[in-house]
């Protein structure tokens, strides 16, 4: 099995341009949009948004992984970095790690790459680990670096990076390339063609023991951001993690060679789909805002905190919808007093009813619970 970094002319990456320009065009527009929906969210709507965002990518692009995190010790985590009230918890070093890692990437991501950012980044991920070697430095085990599955015995390998005496050298000319490419370099590249570009040569040559996934999506979100001027804010790792399997299909599809067109497209459509779900989540917070506007001095404090709980629970909503069942557990009230409650909030417009008897479910009575944008 031959792999791109073996092959003649690496890293020297090919694609048509052509076909990728359409993704191009469409980024920017869209990117256009969502600043333009940003300034209809007072400042601290705008906050509570982007501690939500950075909140949810540490989540997910752990979970790419097949970490699993505590969410409130994440969120707690990035409030603290923002100068937010928490309500003081102890956040485990793994949750820790990455919103520390997340949150440096929002606040530096126009500065240029460099070994220390990354180095830097590893360490904030590792932070715990007693199981690496090299914590804050390229890996130097001398057995091959594979991706691999299956039992052992019959194990598949999906990839395997160059060896770990050429990562300093591999990391230089990454570097290097990353750098000129960006809007202020000396061979700058479109925006989706350039993360796209950087996301796979940085896997491809998978520089750490561990974390190199995570680090990867991160250099992506940071070229993004470069191409823009500000953060993007980009629902990305939760994008890549609804549809996990087409993103490491589409990885091992495309580390065989140095033509990537396939590969760019997938990336682009990922990133595309990520600024829907953004779009969303901003489209939420005017609705919420609007909704609270209709509601003033109507409701009672048991409605006002039924209501509260279902937007903290953000687009997915309760797992089923709110049920009567729900209200009274979070209300602690008689079954009488909730089906009046809710009764209520439906004629007010606050909720939307759907199914009936003991399958009646409740929703917030807005347009992106839909999934419109």
């Amino acid at each position: 099995m031959t792999w791109n970094w073996q092959k003649k002319g690496w890293p020297q990456f090919t694609y048509d341009e052509g076909t990728v320009a359409p993704f191009e065009a469409k980024f920017l527009q869209r990117s256009g949009v969502f600043l333009g929906a940003l300034k209809y969210l007072p400042e601290d709507e705008k906050t509570t948004l982007t501690v939500d965002l950075i909140s949810n990518e540490a989540l997910k692009t752990s979970e790419i992984e097949g970490e699993i995190l505590n969410r409130d010790s994440v969120q707690s985590s990035i409030r603290r970095h923002f100068g937010l009230a928490t309500n003081n918890r102890k956040i485990p070093l793994a949750e820790q790690g990455i919103a520390d890692m997340m949150t440096d990437l929002y606040r530096h991501y126009g500065t240029p790459l460099s070994g220390k950012q990354l180095f830097t980044w590893h360490t904030m991920l590792a932070r715990g680990r007693q199981d690496l070697k090299q914590i804050g430095a390229y890996r130097t085990h001398k057995e091959a670096m594979q991706v691999i599955s299956g039992p052992i015995g019959r194990q598949t390998v999906h990839f395997e990076a160059p060896p770990s005496k050429a990562m300093h050298q591999e990391m230089k000319h990454f570097i290097a390339w990353f750098n000129d490419s960006g809007p202020e370099g000396r061979r700058p590249l479109p925006s989706l063609t350039r993360a796209g570009v950087a996301h796979l040569y940085f896997v491809s040559i998978h520089p750490f023991e561990d974390g190199n996934g995570r680090i990867g999506r991160a250099i992506a979100e940071k070229s993004l951001s470069q191409c823009l001027g500000y953060p993007t804010l980009i629902a990305l790792a939760q994008t890549i993690g609804s549809h996990r399997k087409a993103y490491y299909q589409a990885l091992e599809e495309n580390n065989r060679n140095l033509e990537i067109t396939d590969w760019l497209h997938y990336f682009a459509n990922t990133v595309l789909d990520a600024q829907i779900y953004t779009q969303r989540q901003i489209d939420f917070l005017i609705e919420k805002t609007r909704l609270y506007d209709r509601l003033r001095g109507k409701l009672n404090p048991r409605q006002e905190k039924v209501i509260a709980r279902l937007f903290a629970a953000g687009l997915e909503g309760f797992k089923g919808g709110l049920s009567a069942e729900n209200y009274i557990t979070i209300t602690k009230i008689s079954r009488a007093t909730a089906t009046r409650d809710l009764q209520d909030l439906v004629e007010m417009g606050a909720l939307q009813r759907t199914g009936e008897r003991k399958h009646t479910r409740y929703t917030l009575n807005i347009p992106t619970m839909s999934g419109s944008t």
